[in-house]
């Protein structure tokens, strides 16, 4: 209760915090406002006078109403509050609260007024709405307000609020000076949410920013998941290792790839292999909606003081919005990095919780931050052993191996969609027959693949090797078991594969890329012409710069198409064409195979180019016969005689290429028995002898 000198007492009931009502008659007599709540007609804003303690004039009823008299009694509210300022704090439980983040992050005793300030206008809607009567304020005016209202000093209370003061070095509130606007706008809190928190009840400082720093999801896949990544997880490891004992300040990593590769798995797993918590900035707030990217930069140096000499990563995903260079900016959307370079940059440099930076592209990220990064690591999609690995950990309850192998076929897939279907068919199973789970998930995965513009999974690959498969059936002239475990070993080599179509050259390479370990990355001629000027030549650097960054075995079919004999050539794009791709040869550093049906016209440097030549040739007839053995076993007959065998092996001119081409037909045109299977093998034959022709006249 308030008593005035020669008045009867006024009693304040609401629930209004007493340091709320101080600062709300500063702001209505220092600025004047009151001239226009106090009209000579009555009074404006009643829930406003009843909260300064005019209760008693809103409707008068034992005396008429007084301008004047309403002006003294609000003047001497006004001074009997100034007399008790210094006894007057903040609520209990925001007191409390700020109290902790002083300690955390190292505030001063004005930094807590200021952030007192912040959310008591964001919490309290009658002072915020008076607040407004001051009109729209510039940046400047921002500091002569708050100076008044919390009676400090306007220089101090400007250094505080500025860009090199705590509370904005720490996130935790800046002045919004993009905007001439309201005063709660122009003192920009970290989110609305850490103001209700603060004043909800006690709380640590980690939970007040829950909703925009979350600790991460525990892992669901392993280091082991990562062996595509052997050498690059190593050092990731290693380097995260001294940062964390070291306290090392300015770590930041750079991880790229494309959507679902398991960026965010990868970081998940690094944390937990070495026993550190996880924080991941969000990208959307509570509600579903996307968070900016100066708000999000914000939340992370929030977290950067919370956390800081704590065994702690942070987890800083989808930063395109951050970092991304002019062409973004030309887009019309806006960079932040680009905004505040210098402020960006002591971000980077300073830091001291080492960060993980994730993003689906490294294209538009400007330069000038990439060099300011430890590291940048690709995550590519995972090769075939792999993503059968990641197919059977998240699947194999419900999915078959011929389904998994199947599966892990296209290199598109991600372990992020696998790790999405698997969730989804996990949780409609027991709902479905069992047999039923396997075409779900498929299903699933072909029409997300579909969306992303990739094909579909077929159950039966046709470029599949078969199952008799073996390289003991090709008639080579060298030892092939021993060439795959040399290029096992040295990962780097350069064969063309020459002779008649159907010997296998194709098959050998798909073969070899599974012996090694290895994505097979196939390119036709079709695949690299190009009608346009110049455009053959990206297509063939480009192909090259893709195996080379998947580390897949490049196959190069008809290579012929691409290596001519330049002393042919009439048009200088077939030499440009021939030397791109003898650059390419020269310098890549994988396994290459070319094959050709047509060694005889091939540049005569470009042999040189080729490391080795091997020569496939038709079947030897051993070979043909026990080919012919394994396929007849294959199709179900019974074990061809001695006569068959003998037949097949006089035959000449086949291939492991015309055997395959019988047993498609037998998927439409069925063959009983081993004769009818001489019989197709001779017609396949008999065409490369050509046709007979009759004289004539």
């Amino acid at each position: 209760m308030i008593t005035l000198c020669g008045s009867r007492p006024f009693e304040f009931t609401g629930a209004l915090p007493p340091l709320v009502r101080l600062w709300l008659l500063r702001l209505v007599m220092r600025f004047e406002i009151h001239r226009d709540l106090i009209r000579t007609d009555g009074l404006i804003n009643e829930s406003l006078m009843n909260a300064l303690g005019l209760g008693d004039w809103v409707e008068p009823s034992a005396r008429e109403y007084d301008q004047k008299a309403v002006r003294r009694d609000l003047r001497r509210l006004h001074n009997a509050a100034e007399l008790e300022a210094v006894m007057i704090k903040a609520p209990v439980i925001l007191r409390a609260n700020i109290e902790r983040l002083k300690s955390l992050v190292g505030l001063s005793d004005l930094d807590c007024q200021i952030l007192e300030f912040a959310v008591l206008i964001r919490t309290e809607r009658l002072f915020d709405d008076t607040a407004d009567l001051l009109g729209p304020l510039a940046t400047a005016k921002v500091s002569q307000v708050l100076a008044i209202l919390l009676d400090r000093h306007e220089a101090e209370v400007r250094a505080a609020l500025s860009a090199r003061g705590l509370l904005a070095r720490s996130g935790l509130l800046t002045v919004n000076s993009r905007d001439t606007t309201t005063l709660r706008a122009k003192i920009d809190l970290l989110s609305d949410k850490l103001a209700d928190s603060l004043v909800a009840s006690a709380i640590d400082p980690v939970t007040s920013i829950r909703d925009i720093v979350a600790p991460a999801a525990a892992p669901t896949l392993k280091l082991a998941n990562y062996d595509h990544m052997t050498e690059d997880v190593r050092i990731l490891l290693s380097y995260l290792e001294c940062a964390l004992q070291a306290r090392r300040r300015g770590v930041n990593i750079y991880l790229h790839g494309p959507p679902g590769t398991g960026k965010t798995e990868l970081v998940r797993v690094l944390a937990a292999a070495r026993s550190c918590q996880l924080f991941e900035v969000a990208s959307e707030d509570g509600d579903g909606d996307p968070i900016s990217g100066e708000s999000r930069l914000r939340a992370f140096r929030a977290a950067q003081c919370f956390f800081s000499g704590q065994m702690t990563l942070i987890l800083f995903d989808e930063v395109d919005d951050v970092f991304s260079g002019e062409d973004y900016e030309r887009s019309g959307r806006t960079s932040i990095a680009h905004k505040r370079k210098a402020w960006v940059n002591r971000i980077l440099e300073v830091n001291p919780v080492p960060t993980l930076w994730l993003s689906n592209s490294i294209q538009g990220i400007d330069p000038a931050f990439l060099r300011r990064f430890d590291m940048v690591v690709e995550v590519p999609v995972p090769n075939r052993q792999q993503r059968a690995g990641i197919i059977r950990d998240t699947c194999g309850e419900f999915l078959p191996d011929d389904w998994i192998g199947a599966t892990s076929r296209s290199a598109a897939l991600s372990p992020g969609v696998v790790t999405r279907a698997a969730s989804v068919v996990s949780a409609i199973r027991n709902s479905l027959p069992a047999e039923d789970a396997p075409r779900a998930f498929t299903w699933i995965i072909n029409n997300t693949l579909r969306a992303q513009g990739h094909l579909r999974i077929a159950r039966h690959d046709p470029n599949e090797l078969p199952p008799v498969y073996d390289p003991a059936f090709i008639h080579a002239d060298t030892n092939l078991l021993k060439l795959a475990a040399g290029l096992k070993h040295a990962r780097i080599g350069r064969l063309c594969l020459y002779g008649p179509s159907g010997t296998g050259k194709t098959a050998f390479a798909r073969w070899l890329a599974e012996r090694i370990g290895v994505n097979l990355c196939v390119r036709r001629a079709s695949d690299l012409f190009s009608p346009y000027f110049g455009a053959s030549e990206r297509n063939i650097a480009e192909a090259f710069a893709e195996a080379a960054q998947d580390q897949s075995l490049l196959l190069i079919d008809e290579i012929e198409s691409f290596l001519r004999d330049r002393r042919d050539a009439q048009r200088s794009w077939e030499v440009s064409l021939v030397n791109e791709m003898l650059t390419q040869v020269e310098s890549y550093s994988g396994v290459l195979v070319a094959s050709t049906n047509l060694v005889d016209g091939l540049d005569p440097a470009a042999m040189r180019r080729f490391d080795l030549k091997v020569k496939f040739d038709y079947l030897k007839g051993s070979q043909a016969a026990e080919l012919f053995r394994r396929h007849s076993r294959q199709l179900g007959f019974d074990d061809p005689n001695g006569h068959e065998l003998a037949t097949v092996s006089r035959m000449g001119l086949l291939t492991p290429g015309d055997f395959a081409a019988v047993v498609r037909r037998h998927a439409f045109d069925p063959i009983s028995n081993p004769g009818e299977f001489i019989d197709a093998l001779q017609a396949q034959a008999a065409i490369k002898n050509g046709p007979k022709r009759s004289i004539g006249f």
